[in-house]
């Protein structure tokens, strides 16, 4: 493919995503495919012979179009969003034109230097503390998730830790023998309703993985107290907390932790490297309304948010924030050879390829650039409220059959977290024990485990629900289960979420809720 090949090829390729994104609120959001439906409809093996560009057009409508999941529709309302903008896919198309490899600043010193100054814009957007801005010890660098970078947050503080507590043992047998010994002891923690990432990262760190409760007593946030509990349990068995996962936005509830009661457990544990997961709810910190979170940060080791989600910056874009950037460094800086150049040598420049676990990176922040230069603050602020605001709408509507919705969590950043309620003269029949909610056995008179057995019937119906609806294929919802408790989540924050979308899906649901819990036949 030529320039001049290319050049047509682009310009039907654009076409073609214009009126995707034009027609999409049109398609089911979820596809009809069954698993493996793709290998009969292909080739066994490539081509010998290239194939003409609308040829391998024409296969995207045929072939790919049919198994996708349809992420930045409206009727997306799973998960959390994963969103597009026009101006992050120029960014991207820039970046795959420049295809740098960039792990040093010599390889390109734009793709360094704009990600240092993209990143303390961001800092300061969302109102972080000084200490992670780069003119001091800190500094931003953008990871592929939050995922990469939970495991790169644990493996810096399992070597802070040790390199803390052996730095005055020589380089030797005897002190390796060590590091495998206390590693053996290190205890990476994160609240019970974390991203599972944290356990991922421990196993890849070789370490252990505790949890720390977080009841609804407490709206499934960790306290400080739960934390120090947790710290001290560990040491009276002889083991080292080293690393704790606080949540701005847990993966199930948008949960916030109790960031100053963790603060304060962080003064009385130096040596517990704490970072903030906000990937979701991370990006309402635009708007000064939320920033009020911002300020026990400053005791905290790093933070991540995703703008790959909330924030318009396409997949993947993740901005990890850390207060001492040696903390990276000193764990991360490995120089042969072929890696040295006279700039580098000097210290004058910042070479990420040290503050993470990859050699290679992408210029990513061109497309954030691109993104935070289009909206301005202003459009982002009012992207997240308007946001916040149909998250506010959907649960007034739940409040209008409490007959049929009990809610659980409160609109979070648009996150809305509910069950369904059995009918309320549901009673036993010969293919069930259980009793309904009159009966007397939930009053306990005789049979013991009549709460176990009501909540088994609140999950059956309410898992029923949230499969038919998923069944129809017009909206996609996700479930989650919290202390025993299966839950329906409903999330509306695509680039064209509106408040037609949502009054529909509670329709969905009132008529699926009806006819599972009996007040509509089937």
């Amino acid at each position: 493919m030529d320039s001049s090949q290319f050049r047509d090829a682009a310009h039907t390729a654009i076409e073609d995503i214009i009126k995707y994104y034009d027609t999409i609120q049109d398609r089911p959001v979820l596809p009809s495919v069954s698993p493996g439906y793709l290998k009969p409809l292909l080739p066994t093996s490539p081509p010998q012979e290239g194939e003409s560009w609308p040829a391998i057009q024409s296969d995207i409508d045929k072939f790919i179009m049919p198994g996708l999941t349809h992420w930045q529709s409206p009727k997306y309302m799973a998960f959390f969003p994963c969103n597009s903008s026009f101006p992050g896919m120029l960014g991207e198309m820039y970046s795959s034109a420049f295809n740098a490899a960039a792990f040093n600043w010599i390889c390109s010193p734009a793709v360094t230097e704009l990600e240092t100054i993209v990143m303390d814009w961001v800092a300061k957007l969302i109102g972080l503390p000084k200490e992670y801005l780069s003119e001091g010890e800190g500094g931003g660098i953008i990871q592929g998730t939050a995922s990469e970078v939970v495991v790169t947050a644990v493996v810096a503080a399992r070597e802070r830790i040790l390199r803390g507590r052996l730095s005055d043992m020589k380089d030797s047998e005897e002190k390796w023998d060590k590091i495998a010994e206390m590693r053996g002891k290190l205890v990476a923690l994160g609240s019970e309703h974390a991203h599972s990432s944290t356990h991922k990262a421990a196993i890849i760190a070789g370490t252990r993985y505790r949890s720390v409760p977080a009841p609804r007593a407490t709206d499934f946030a960790v306290t400080g107290a739960a934390l120090r509990t947790a710290i001290e349990e560990c040491k009276a068995k002889g083991l080292e907390p080293f690393y704790f996962t606080a949540t701005i936005g847990s993966t199930a509830t948008c949960a916030i932790d109790d960031l100053e009661g963790i603060s304060e457990v962080a003064k009385d544990y130096p040596d517990i490297w704490i970072h903030v997961d906000a990937a979701y709810a991370g990006s309402a910190l635009v708007c000064p309304e939320y920033q009020y979170l911002c300020p026990p940060i400053q005791n905290f080791s790093s933070f991540n948010f995703n703008l790959h989600k909330w924030l318009l910056v396409n997949f993947d874009c993740s901005a990890f924030f850390i207060k001492k950037r040696r903390d990276l460094t000193d764990t991360f800086s490995i120089t042969p050879s072929y890696l040295r150049n006279e700039f580098s040598d000097r210290g004058l420049v910042t070479d990420y390829r040290d503050w993470q676990i990859p050699l290679g990176r992408r210029f990513r922040s061109l497309k954030v650039w691109f993104v935070l230069r289009t909206y301005g603050v202003s459009g982002l602020r009012a992207f997240i409220r308007n946001h916040i605001k149909l998250g506010e709408y959907f649960h007034s509507l739940l409040l209008t059959r409490t007959d049929l919705f009990t809610v659980i969590t409160s609109p979070k950043f648009a996150l809305t977290t509910f069950i369904i309620n059995p009918h309320p003269r549901y009673a036993p029949s010969a293919a069930t024990t259980l009793p309904g909610p009159t009966h007397e056995a939930y009053l306990n008179d005789f049979t013991t485990d009549a709460e176990a057995r009501y909540q088994a019937e609140v999950n059956r119906v309410t898992k029923e629900v949230y499969e038919r609806v998923n069944t129809q294929g017009e909206f996609f919802i996700t479930g989650t289960v919290v202390c025993g408790n299966f839950l329906i989540r409903v999330v509306s924050a695509t680039e064209n979420a509106e408040e037609r979308w949502l009054k529909r899906v509670f329709e969905v649901l009132v008529d699926e809720a009806e006819r599972v819990v009996g007040v509509k036949e089937a």
